[in-house]
């Protein structure tokens, strides 16, 4: 066996079924109502209950560690089908060996037959336990904790597993030896490898965070279904997240069609680090939360964090901009086929967006160009723009003019749009902010119907110049 490390078991999902689980333990043991023993494990006390399982804490005196042992309940002990996903859950579990996902030191089995998993113990217990504490996670430490879970998830979806009732329940959380937290994803009693997955499964998951594919009566589920809980989880832990590409990236996520989510974990992943702040060195770390410090640095990481936030996202409100730093070229800024003639001493970065009500799971070509990249999303005396090409628009049949009218910038929403060509030929559907609207600075919002799909342009700048957006909107070019 493993060593055991210190993790908590949980068994599925509180259900009516329940107290029937219970029941059958308390049937075996009818004077103290629980067992005193488990094979070689000293039982302290239960953990949880749920409809096809029940979990003890109990203590393995060969390793010294207290363990967590989950029990098939008495009322489906009797099922093969379900005695069977139960013991593949600790063949998955054992299998995977990572130190995100819950691990399994053991199988065996009752007097009476029934199976059981050794497994290791969440000392601190699930991400259930932690929203319904006063008050919630801060906005930095409900990022970390979403990064982690994401991380995790991943794990899964590299070995082509769906984990399908991703929910707070199924989180849990152990202490490190620094002190720190290690997310860990447990329960895969539902999780299927699709290597051998039929394609077609009963409809499973736990409403609120179940995809709608899930609760079809015949499902087709992939790692999207799991892209859906990411971000039902995203909005449980940040029930405020800051406008723009945070906000998009949740909305992308938990679109009810699965093609305009996130591929799997991992690009969700990859997208939520580009629109949130930097993680913490140990929030970096592989399942790793940072533990609560001193009320003092909590205030200020929270404001360093959630200004780090808006900071990205004040700019591009709604406009779903994913922003991955690169260097662009002098001269010219590009990102595949869309290129940007840039104004003179303007600089750029290559980018990618997910546009709000586009197909695309995975970032499209964008990028941002301004007279200090760096700052233009923060100071509002520097102009810049952000440049967006969309298939996945043009896919969905979204014109450039419905794009710019669904814009809006604080309490405005867009004027009607005019039509503008270019020198270039391209015509322009733009409307124009005026700088009462957000932050005392002019926006433009402008998109062009293109073979190759929907360009978007959106400008900032100090005043109203429209000498200088079209000089920008004329130096768009597709390859």
């Amino acid at each position: 066996m493993r060593s055991a490390g210190h993790a908590r078991a949980q068994a599925s999902r509180p259900s009516t079924a329940a107290t029937g689980a219970t029941a059958g333990v308390a049937d075996r043991f009818p004077r103290v109502g629980a067992p005193q023993t488990i094979g070689p494990y000293r039982v302290e006390r239960l953990l949880g209950t749920g409809g096809f399982a029940t979990v003890w804490l109990a203590y393995d005196p060969g390793l010294d560690a207290r363990v967590a042992i989950k029990i098939l309940a008495d009322n489906w002990s009797h099922d093969p089908r379900v005695r069977e996903r139960f013991v593949a859950e600790g063949r998955l579990l054992w299998q995977l060996d990572d130190e995100r996902v819950l691990r399994v030191h053991g199988v065996g089995e009752l007097e009476d037959g029934r199976p059981y998993l050794v497994m290791a113990w969440a000392d601190r217990g699930s991400l259930a336990d932690r929203l319904a504490q006063r008050p919630p996670p801060e906005p930095g430490a409900a990022l970390a904790m979403l990064r982690a879970i994401a991380d995790a998830v991943a794990v899964l979806h590299r070995r082509r597993i769906v984990h399908r009732d991703l929910t707070p329940a199924n989180v849990l959380l152990r202490s490190r030896p620094d002190g720190s937290e290690q997310v860990l994803i447990g329960d895969l009693g539902l999780a299927k490898a699709l290597a051998t997955a039929s394609g077609l499964t009963v409809g499973v998951g736990t409403p609120g965070f179940a995809s709608p594919e899930q609760l079809a009566k015949v499902a087709v589920v992939d790692e999207r279904a799991d892209v859906y809980a990411l971000g039902r989880l995203g909005q449980a832990l940040l029930p405020d997240p800051a406008p723009g590409p945070l906000r998009a990236l949740l909305d992308a996520a938990t679109d009810p069609d699965p093609d305009r989510r996130p591929a799997d974990a991992s690009a969700f992943l990859t997208l939520l680090d580009a629109v949130t702040p930097t993680p913490s060195p140990a929030a970096a770390n592989p399942g790793q939360v940072a533990t609560a410090d001193s009320p003092g640095r909590r205030r200020t990481r929270r404001r360093r964090q959630v200004g780090g936030a808006i900071a990205v996202t004040v700019a591009l409100v709604g406009a779903g901009w994913l922003g991955l730093a690169r260097a662009g070229s002098a001269g010219q800024a590009s990102s595949g086929p869309l290129s940007v003639v840039l104004p003179a001493r303007w600089s750029s970065t290559s980018s990618g967006w997910l546009p709000p009500g586009g197909s695309a799971t995975a970032p499209e070509p964008a990028v941002v160009v301004s007279a200090n990249p760096s700052t233009w999303a923060t100071d509002p005396r520097v102009p810049g723009a952000f440049v967006g090409l969309s298939p996945s628009l043009k896919a969905r049949r979204v014109s450039a003019a419905g794009f710019v009218v669904g814009r809006r910038h604080g309490s405005c929403a867009a004027p009607v749009p005019a039509d503008w060509r270019g020198a270039s030929g391209a015509v322009w559907s733009v409307a124009t902010f005026p700088a009462s609207c957000a932050g005392g600075r002019v926006y433009v919002e402008a998109a062009s119907d293109q073979p190759s799909g929907v360009v978007y342009v959106q400008l900032g700048l100090p005043q109203d110049d429209p000498a200088l957006a079209h000089a920008v909107l004329d130096g768009v070019r597709l390859s």
